[in-house]
């Protein structure tokens, strides 16, 4: 190509570019303004992700609450009696499973947490009527009603079934099953109507005496450990106790089982926050902390009492941190919840070794010692520990503050809130307890006969063993 040929064309480059750049400008200049239609799009969207991984944690959440009790709290227990009652003690928590779902999706959800009064919700969900997969603002607005049902459906499983520790191996099947039913209806439903259900009298959210109870400690802790107390009362000791040793016969199930309840006691707590946020990710936290400072609490206290430490006191001491933590778990800070733990493994121990004993009262499997106990000092421990920053229950003031939670904030009064909700429940377990014990008692009789009671549950109320040794 000549010189001129040359010039010739960088003066036509030259002279293209601000065509070619006009060309492509369209393209990349700014986009044109997002329609309402599309924002709205945008904004469903992320509702909809926020739905599914909330949903997604609080039905994984819901499996762990049933683990606790099947094959948690059945192996738990059925570890720490003789060997000729393992089958029928399982049997007794495996039941709840079955009668506790029937009744709730009759009538037990809607008394827990339909529309009623401050005591007990209506029947406008009996049969599970209106219960549908669009959200309940009142029960987690970002989750199905049928999820947040599905999800208390496991609590209620789970509390007549700890009862069950405090009769081990002396009631029979049918009335076990009888009274139990009942406790659910006429106990449990109330007590988590008055704490948990909208317009109940210890809501945190308009209650004459807001309580604060995070995943439990009243709901369940109290009210199965005190009717646990009242259960072993009424029936009386067991056949050659406390003369007779009757130590577990299986303490690697036992062990196993306390594995699976810790382990489940993250759904169990952290699930509560019905979501899977900042404050499950707390309770998460807190169970771990108190679980493992309880297992120390109860080692230590026992080594120093016993001169060893054993694995049923380490077991035993977890649990406990994991009862009396689950009313504090989402309003408490983690250093609070290692001494809530710690506070928990020491007290529930002396109450197992020495107040059981000075009384001489049979608490089978210490039900009361761990549970009842554990749950009222949780709920008062809450009332002084509970922290705004973790979980602004009352909201927040003019300046964005979280307002005053717990005594630790300077609300003193909560303690007194909790005071009244601890009474609460004791009373209505309590007297709730009795009057279906006696009714029961009267009408089909609880206790197995003396002869049942030798040869063992296993054999007198299921026709079969545990163990085949013979083959």
């Amino acid at each position: 190509m000549s010189c001129r040929g040359i010039k010739l064309f960088l003066v036509s480059a030259v002279l293209g570019l601000p065509a070619m750049a006009f060309a492509v400008a369209p393209a990349l200049g700014p986009s044109p303004p997002a329609t309402q239609a599309q924002i709205a799009a945008l904004q469903q969207a992320v509702r909809d992700a926020q739905t599914s991984g909330d949903n997604a944690w609080v039905l994984i959440s819901a499996a762990l609450v049933l683990l606790m009790t099947a094959p948690g709290l059945t192996l738990f227990y059925g570890g720490l009696v003789r060997r000729k009652n393992i089958l029928g003690t399982m049997m007794q928590s495996f039941a709840m499973m079955g009668l506790i779902t029937v009744l709730w999706a009759l009538v037990g959800y809607s008394l827990a947490f339909g529309t009623g009064n401050g005591i007990i919700g209506g029947f406008e969900h009996a049969f599970l009527r209106g219960v549908s997969l669009a959200p309940n603002p009142n029960y987690g607005g970002t989750i199905p009603e049928q999820t947040f049902m599905v999800y208390q459906l496991m609590f209620a499983i789970i509390t007549p079934a700890l009862i069950t520790g405090a009769f081990a191996e002396r009631v029979k099947f049918s009335s076990m099953a009888v009274f139990l039913c009942l406790w659910s209806l006429l106990v449990y439903c109330p007590l988590a109507h008055m704490i948990w259900g909208v317009g109940g009298i210890l809501n945190i959210t308009g209650g004459y005496w807001p309580v604060l109870d995070f995943a439990g400690g009243t709901v369940v802790h109290i009210s199965s450990g005190v009717s646990a107390l009242v259960c072993a009362l009424y029936l009386g000791k067991r056949a050659g106790y406390p003369q007779q040793d009757m130590p577990p016969h299986a303490m690697v199930l036992s062990f196993i089982g306390a594995a699976m309840l810790w382990v489940g006691w993250f759904g169990f707590n952290a699930g509560s926050a019905l979501s899977a946020g900042p404050l499950a990710t707390s309770a998460f936290i807190n169970t771990q902390f108190a679980a493992a400072a309880g297992a120390i609490g109860w080692v230590v206290a026992e080594w120093l009492n016993n001169g060893k430490p054993t694995a049923l006191g380490a077991i035993s001491g977890a649990v406990a941190g994991l009862a009396t933590i689950t009313q504090a778990s989402g309003f408490v800070q983690p250093m609070s919840a290692l001494l809530i733990g710690a506070i928990a493994g020491v007290v529930c121990s002396f109450m197992v070794f020495k107040v059981k004993r000075f009384f001489g009262y049979d608490d089978s499997l210490d039900a009361f010692g761990v549970h009842g106990i554990g749950g009222t000092m949780g709920a008062l421990l809450t009332g002084l520990l509970a922290c705004g920053a973790i979980n602004a229950v009352y909201g927040k003031d003019a300046a964005g503050h979280p307002v005053a939670t717990g005594a630790i904030d300077g609300n003193w009064h909560q303690v007194v809130n909790q005071a009244v909700g601890v009474g609460i429940g004791w009373a209505l377990a309590i007297v709730g307890t009795l009057v279906l014990l006696f009714a029961v008692d009267k009408t089909m009789g609880l206790r197995v006969s003396a002869a049942d009671e030798t040869a063992g549950l296993d054999l007198s109320q299921h026709n079969e063993e545990g163990y085949d040794l013979n083959s």
